[in-house]
């Protein structure tokens, strides 16, 4: 009998799932930052001063200058009273004056600064949107639609840029606003917003442009590479912290608000700069991690030393310091600070107000990499100490030996805070550098009953990838479970080639899924091993290639459930009250929640 043959119709799109997919494997400028840069432009930038005076020659072939120029900047044309950046929003870019002038603002309160005309919002799902994650969420692990990334090459064979341009927003009635708000210009050829850019911090003011105003704007990846090989770009934006950022420091600190002009210009020119650690310090962490206390110590640096003469009032500008004091053999932690505070205040003060000599009552050692001002003793004694606020003012030293439950720091409610946290659960903290963290997931073991409850609700937010791990160090009954913290300090971003990682303007810490090339770098720099990399699928299952035909890998973790309606879903979920996000820079909600 004669084979009977049934036509079956031919289906593209399933017989294309039928197949691996194969896409061309991302590299670090496959999305450079402006869609419309060009060779004339790179040639009209070098021709401007700094640019014009860098050796071309002392870049490497991998990342030659006009590489970085015409893939890690763009050119941005602002009208007049276009916000540039937004304060506290966190930026990752600095910005370069090509013509035009912009407007710094000063004033801290009033109808200016009112957040709700400019604070931007990401906008999360709707709730129908969220909803629908319960059943549309794909069945297999880590599902990409190839397509996504094919979209990267357009249909001319040039790159297809992903929009990342923020909406404008513009300020109605410039010529009022600088009548009625103090401001300050910046003028053409001069940075702005680098500290930002470069020390992964929020923007510390709100800038608009004056008038018709054209910007170079530069990614951060590129302002790095400027800075190391150009000692000029690098002494240039030092001279610029020095005359414009670190007024509004001082400013915003309380015991120099009160400081007329002409004192906190010499408090200014009198201030040192100091680094301790190494900037990329998850390094030597990952390496110090299975020492013992008191190797790790010695290896932190010693910023100043319990009994010495107190030579100044030190302020954290980035990083973190551990407080200690001599017990026994070692050291014992009594605090940590961060940015914005303080450390010698009460020292320098008491010889002061009281005619003594009393030392320095405690150590003070860089935990992986601390940034400091440094006002020298006799600057404070003169112009910042006389016209202080007795409420300001710490109380007295006791004798030292008598001296050890005193914190050294202004902030009364943090000394208390502090006091009521578990010695071993602090060191504890301190020695894992968990006080990075901006969302650090705690779960109390004595009330989790590995429900999974957690897990799950991340499964459902992530198309049905959990972001986190129940699992990770334990302390006091208190699990730090292996998800990414959002960390003050990000150290994750400083090797990121494409600037893949990077913060969100509300300063969650995440990753752009089509811009990450699976370096690993990030992951490899995380040092608390929250971020994991992972081969992706198409929606049959079947791996996503190179061109090389091996597996595309793109690093995932937790966003913080950044899109969706109610913030964190696994904390939404926990039935117990067994898990938190905490911000442990403030210690007391800390303390709260430990103690609740």
């Amino acid at each position: 009998m004669a084979k009977k043959f049934v036509r079956i119709p031919f289906s593209p799109l399933k017989n294309a799932m039928a197949l691996p997919s194969q896409i061309t494997r991302p590299e670090r400028w496959d999305v450079p930052f402006g869609d419309e840069m060009s060779d004339d432009d790179v040639e009209r930038i070098l021709a401007i001063p700094p640019f014009s005076r860098i050796d071309e020659r002392a870049f490497p072939r991998s990342t030659p200058l006009r590489g970085i120029l015409l893939n890690d900047t763009r050119i941005e044309r602002y009208t007049p009273g276009e916000l540039v950046v937004i304060e506290k929003d966190y930026g990752n870019s600095a910005f370069f004056i090509l013509s035009g002038t912009v407007r710094v603002e000063l004033e801290k309160e009033g109808e200016f600064h009112e957040e709700k005309l400019w604070r931007k919002h990401h906008n999360p799902k709707g709730w129908m949107a969220a909803l629908a994650q319960l059943w549309r969420n794909p069945k297999l692990p880590e599902t990409r639609n190839p397509a996504q990334y094919e979209k990267q090459i357009g249909k001319s064979g040039e790159p297809y840029i992903r929009s990342d341009r923020k909406v404008r927003i513009r300020l109605k009635n410039v010529s009022q606003i600088l009548k009625k708000y103090k401001t300050v210009p910046i003028e053409k050829g001069q940075f702005f917003g680098e500290i930002s850019a470069l020390g992964r911090t929020p923007r510390t003011a709100s800038i608009f442009a004056e008038e018709e105003t054209e910007l170079l704007e530069i990614r951060w990846q590129g302002l790095r590479e400027l800075r190391q090989r150009v000692p000029e770009i690098k002494e240039h934006i030092d001279r610029l912290y020095r005359e414009r950022a670190l007024s509004a420091e001082l400013q915003d600190h309380p015991i120099f608000a009160h400081l007329p002009g002409e004192d906190l210009q010499h408090v200014i020119d009198q201030t040192e700069f100091a680094t301790f650690g190494n900037y990329d310090w998850f390094a030597s962490f990952n390496r110090l991690a299975e020492k013992k206390t008191s190797e790790r110590l010695k290896n932190e640096p010693l910023i100043a030393l319990e009994g010495h003469h107190p030579n100044g009032l030190m302020i954290v500008r980035s990083g973190f310091a551990r407080v200690s004091h001599a017990f026994g053999e070692g050291h014992r932690t009594i605090s940590y600070i961060g940015k914005g505070q303080s450390y010698g205040l009460s020292e320098i003060v008491h010889n002061w107000k009281h005619q003594q000599q009393e030392p320095y009552q405690y150590s003070l050692r860089a935990i992986g990499y601390v940034d400091m001002l440094l006002i020298p003793t006799v600057v404070m004694e003169k112009l910042v100490l006389p016209g202080l606020s007795q409420k300001l003012l710490p109380p007295r030293l006791e004798k030292l030996s008598n001296n050890r439950g005193q914190l050294p720091e202004l902030d009364a409610k943090i000394r208390r805070s502090q006091a009521e946290i578990d010695d071993k659960f602090l060191e504890f903290l301190v020695e894992n550098r968990f006080m990075n963290g901006t969302a650090t997931m705690l779960i109390d073991m004595d009330r989790c009953v590995h429900c999974d409850d957690c897990v799950r609700a991340c499964a459902a937010a992530h198309n049905n990838n959990p972001r986190f791990i129940r699992h990770g160090p334990t302390e006091w009954e208190i699990m730090v479970a292996n998800s990414c913290m959002h960390c003050m300090d990000p150290v994750c971003m400083i090797g990121c080639p494409t600037g893949a990682i990077h913060r969100s303007s509300q300063g969650q810490v995440v990753i752009d899924d089509a811009t990450c090339i699976g370096c690993t770098t990030c992951a490899n720099s995380c040092p608390y091993h929250n971020i994991r990399m992972v081969q992706i699928r198409n929606a049959s299952g079947k791996l996503i290639l190179g061109n090389d035909n091996a597996p595309i890998i793109k690093a995932t973790k937790c966003d913080l459930c950044i899109d969706q309606l109610k913030g964190p879903a696994c904390q939404r979920a926990c039935p117990h009250d067994a898990l938190k996000r905490i911000n442990m820079f403030e210690r007391e909600s800390l303390i709260a929640w430990l103690n609740r």
